[in-house]
């Protein structure tokens, strides 16, 4: 009883938070803030809104942190943006919430729509504020606002989707299916592994990846998405854990396969401890070509310097920097993969390194560009 309580006092502080949240920064409440100036202000808003409204049609499958980065680079150039992103994560409050709740985990999600909000660092701190005790300690705001509304609505995909209109996001976060879906998977040594942490530390030793149930059906936004786009992209992020996911959905898969929007892999910065370890950009771009069953017709890659303690320190850590060779961008070639590169790092907090979104979004963006002509 208690821990209902708990919950209830926890979701009921959710839903006053952010509806306090809306009134503060929703235009609709002007009145209760200060007006905003005058014409001029409105009329560069709406310049802004029509140049975001023309932007191309942007597909970006992926989850994790690194999906979130590249959304938040996207958002200053398009607001025809869909993100699918991955529903496999059994860690940490989204697992607990899967577990004792049955929803489908909410943090991925959650951090797509903060990333696509206009105001997203408020937002973020608002919805990523963790409970440290009693019963809902462990959860963030934003993931028990997710699974109120699911409750309220009895469907994960209108929670998305409520919570998408709710907060004004540009463009829309989709999850790739309302399924309950694990990922499974066979190492070389014949060993079987379920779940995402269990397969995120075996993943160098995979020799085969499916989900469960195999027949799991996508969202079918989620495939109008995908006939829609002028470009679809993967990543960046975790290969087995984030990427790969959405690909192992057959209808995504050949949806993927029948279209001919440019689809860009972005590589990651570095490799991924015992994840990835010991692979190169080659064999990420082979296993996502395995998955999809067509290759990207893009890879962007980083040519940026990641400073060195930084560097040795992630070294430390077990992840390498990812570098392409002469002969993994001949292979590629091979593959019908065009190589584009650029500066893509960012240091947050002097000792964080992350893709920069806004570096990612304008050759993106850029790359439409020139195909279009």
């Amino acid at each position: 009883m208690d821990l209902l309580i708990s919950y209830g006092l926890g979701l009921f502080t959710a839903i006053i938070l952010v509806f306090l949240f809306r009134l503060r920064y929703s235009g609709r409440t002007g009145q209760l803030l200060q007006r905003a100036p005058q014409e001029r202000s409105t009329a560069i808003s709406k310049a802004i809104e029509y140049r975001l409204s023309m932007g191309p049609c942007v597909a970006a499958l992926g989850g994790g942190t690194g999906l979130s980065t590249l959304l938040r680079g996207l958002k200053s150039f398009t607001r025809n943006i869909v993100a699918v992103v991955t529903v496999t994560d059994e860690g940490g409050s989204s697992g607990k919430l899967r577990e004792e709740w049955g929803v489908l985990p909410p943090g991925d999600v959650r951090n797509c729509i903060v990333a696509l909000a206009e105001n997203d660092n408020a937002l973020k701190r608002l919805l990523d504020f963790r409970f440290d005790r009693g019963a809902l300690a462990g959860h963030s705001l934003g993931n028990l606002m997710l699974l109120a509304i699911s409750e309220q609505f009895g469907d994960f995909r209108l929670a998305v989707e409520e919570m998408n209109h709710l907060l004004a996001i540009r463009g829309r976060v989709l999850p790739v299916t309302t399924e309950s879906v694990s990922i499974v998977a066979e190492t070389r040594d014949g060993s079987r592994i379920r779940g995402e942490l269990s397969v995120s530390e075996h993943g160098s030793q995979i020799h085969k990846i499916w989900l469960e149930p195999r027949d799991a059906k996508p969202l079918k936004e989620v495939l109008l998405s995908l006939d829609e786009a002028d470009i679809i992209v993967l990543g960046p992020g975790s290969l087995f854990t984030s990427i790969i996911p959405n690909l192992l959905i057959r209808k995504v898969a050949e949806r993927l396969r029948q279209s001919e929007a440019p689809k860009v892999y972005i590589a990651n910065l570095m490799t991924q401890p015992q994840e990835t370890q010991g692979f190169n950009i080659l064999d990420h771009v082979r296993w996502i070509s395995a998955a999809m069953g067509v290759s990207p017709d893009y890879v962007l890659v980083n040519e940026g310097v990641i400073p060195h303690l930084l560097e040795e320190k992630y070294r430390v850590e077990g992840a390498e920097p990812l570098y392409i060779t002469e002969e993994e961008e001949w292979e590629l070639e091979k593959m019908g993969c065009k190589i584009l590169r650029g500066d893509f790092v960012r240091i947050m907090d002097g000792n964080v390194v992350r893709h920069n979104g806004q570096a990612l979004s304008e050759i993106l963006i850029r790359l439409c560009r020139e195909l279009d002509e």
